[in-house]
């Protein structure tokens, strides 16, 4: 089953200052519930992560894609690849552990050695963003909330053998399949935060092309090339996949009629609504709602 998540408002990507935690090279947190929540916004870091939610379904906005997770989430984010916090008050989760580290924190050249190029591959797929799926959830997961109560010899090499585990497992998605990631550089950056952060606010109603383009002081065709460009889709595509992921998310946490949901998210014709959800969820929205029904009942 596919979940989708709906984007958040913001400007511009934080940069977020990463401490390694005292005498390690590596920065492992957890956190209790949804406790986490501290830095819900579009943000990103140098060093490469490892979020493992234990238990509960919420949002998932790695690069250009956006997705909903159920039933816990094992993620491997690359550096500099922008994302949300993956917790808030309705996941519902145990706890979440986050462990963040530079890509070099064992030298610069360490990667490089035979022994390690499946690691090496690890961190190029993961510049994409992964999700792991079930079973190697279950086999990683208690390791991850395991590493904090180690000494940093012990958690180091524990890391490292996590490391390898992860980049032989082959129960894995590749988030942004087309290598289609939101840039840190900052022009860019700002330009598409302005566009996404206007989405936001403005989905429910009709949004022309002319109208975004001049927000960020470009003509209509070359606004269309830019934004295809960078998030390799239309506009049109970006505005309705938004909605979709919002109607997602109304047909999940609201007991409203799927009408009203359909108007709500800013579609204007219901049986428009049915087809998009159903193409880009392989579900219509009945049966996606039933099927939420028997996971969370």
């Amino acid at each position: 089953m596919r979940y989708f998540s709906v984007m958040r408002n913001t400007k511009t990507p934080t940069l977020e200052a990463i401490r390694p935690s005292f005498g390690s090279s590596l920065k492992v947190s957890r956190y209790e519930n949804a406790s986490n929540n501290l830095i819900p916004n579009w943000h990103f870091h140098p060093e490469m992560e490892i979020v493992y939610v234990n238990g509960g379904s919420g949002k998932r906005h790695i690069g250009n894609h956006i997705s909903y997770y159920s039933d816990g989430d094992l993620l491997f984010i690359g550096a500099n690849l922008p994302h949300f916090g993956f917790t808030d008050r309705l996941t519902g989760n145990k706890s979440e552990v986050v462990i963040q580290v530079k890509e070099d924190f064992l030298g610069p050249d360490f990667f490089d050695v035979p022994e390690m190029q499946s690691i090496k591959q690890l961190f190029l797929r993961g510049k994409q963003g992964i999700a792991f799926h079930q079973e190697t959830m279950s086999r990683m997961g208690p390791r991850l909330e395991r590493l904090e109560t180690l000494e940093p010899y012990a958690r180091l090499m524990e890391f490292l053998r996590i490391l390898k585990d992860l980049a032989d497992a082959n129960d894995y998605t590749v988030l942004n399949v087309d290598q289609v990631v939101l840039e840190s550089k900052p022009q860019d950056t700002e330009r598409l935060d302005t566009i996404y952060g206007f989405v936001s606010n403005e989905f429910k109603r009709p949004i022309s092309l002319s109208e975004v383009a001049q927000l960020v002081n470009m003509t209509p065709p070359a606004f269309s090339r830019y934004f295809k460009n960078k998030t390799n889709k239309t506009f049109t595509q970006f505005v309705n996949e938004y909605r979709l992921v919002h109607a997602s998310k109304l047909l999940m946490e609201e007991q409203r009629s799927i009408t009203d949901i359909c108007f709500d998210c800013g579609f204007n014709n219901f049986s428009h609504f049915s087809k998009k959800f159903k193409a880009y969820t392989g579900k219509n929205p009945s049966d996606y709602r039933n099927e939420l029904k028997k996971v969370y009942t």
